[in-house]
């Protein structure tokens, strides 16, 4: 069944690009109302994004959302990875700045928020995306392929020229806890020479070691290390998971991906909803979410693991 909020969640961060605080609440929704954005800072213009695939008009370094008005929110895939992740369909998202903030860089501040004030069961079947046929993008050496399959399954290979990652690979079944246990705390990352760039541009503003995992030639630059040795590839398969979600529900089938990014993932949902042959919507009356008032994240850090 369809799940929303029992109560209001109400966080506040700094945005990762644009440096700016931010205020953000998810508010309960009606039922099949789906997940939308609220700009409450924009007047005199529609401020209404829904987060929804055919709405992303950016993705060069994170996942941004707009509308016919140019109002757009950006940074949402952690967040609505931890939304896929507590299976709630429906709320409202209503936020005072242009960025979501980034927290820890990882999805699990908003989940422990959600579970914290606990999911509302509504009377309508959940809607999921069945994939009834293989569909892929290709760009390089960069692929990401949506296939039918039993479950709801991610599954990611990154390979990056750094010591410290390497060739990774990391998976996870959103039919199940494997997110929450293994995926959710995996952080955002960034190399100290592209940070530097992209700060000389005005972008990044927001971004530290409090935020992101910084490396620099040869090492990390946090002191506390990884929390688990695939750190980078669990968090490829977080952000995969927030970008499918705008789908307008969990997938029924198989992602996969080898070197991954935002536009990679956002263009394979552009294939797939232009072949109508290629999927169903398909209603969902098994509940897949976590219980409310379960801790589900390890507070430990584990120390950094070298390839």
């Amino acid at each position: 069944m369809q799940h929303t909020l029992q109560n209001i969640v109400t966080l506040s961060g700094v945005g990762l690009h644009s440096g700016a605080e931010t205020v953000l609440h998810i508010r309960p929704a009606e039922a099949s109302a789906g997940l939308s954005f609220v700009r409450v800072d924009v007047a005199g213009k529609d401020n209404v994004i829904p987060a929804r695939w055919d709405h992303v008009v950016d993705t060069r370094l994170c996942t941004v959302v707009g509308n016919k008005d140019g109002v757009t929110v950006g940074t949402i895939e952690h967040l609505m990875a931890a939304l896929a992740a507590c299976g709630v369909d429906n709320a409202v998202i209503e936020l005072d700045g242009p960025e979501v903030p980034i927290m820890d860089g990882s999805s699990a501040p908003f989940i422990e928020a959600i579970l914290d004030v606990g999911l509302k069961t509504q009377t309508a079947p959940r809607r999921a995306l069945k994939i009834l046929k293989e569909v892929s993008v290709r760009d390089g050496d960069k692929v990401a392929t949506l296939k039918p399959g039993v479950g709801s399954k991610y599954k990611i290979e990154i390979d990056f020229p750094h010591p410290e990652i390497g060739r990774q690979m990391a998976e996870v079944d959103m039919f199940g806890e494997e997110f929450i246990d293994r995926i959710a705390e995996a952080r955002t990352f960034g190399f100290l020479h592209e940070v530097n760039a992209l700060r000389a541009m005005g972008l990044a503003l927001g971004g530290s070691l409090d935020n992101a995992i910084v490396l620099d030639k040869d090492s990390i630059m946090n002191p506390e290390g990884l929390r688990s040795p695939n750190e980078f590839a669990c968090h490829k398969v977080l952000d995969a998971v927030g970008d499918i979600y705008i789908a307008g529900g969990p997938i029924v089938g198989v992602f996969e991906a080898s070197k991954p990014g935002h536009n990679m993932n956002n263009l394979v949902l552009r294939e797939l909803f232009s072949r109508p042959d290629a999927f169903v919507w398909v209603d969902l009356y098994m509940d897949h979410v976590p219980e409310s008032g379960v801790v589900p994240f390890q507070k430990t850090v584990q120390a950094a693991v070298a390839v």
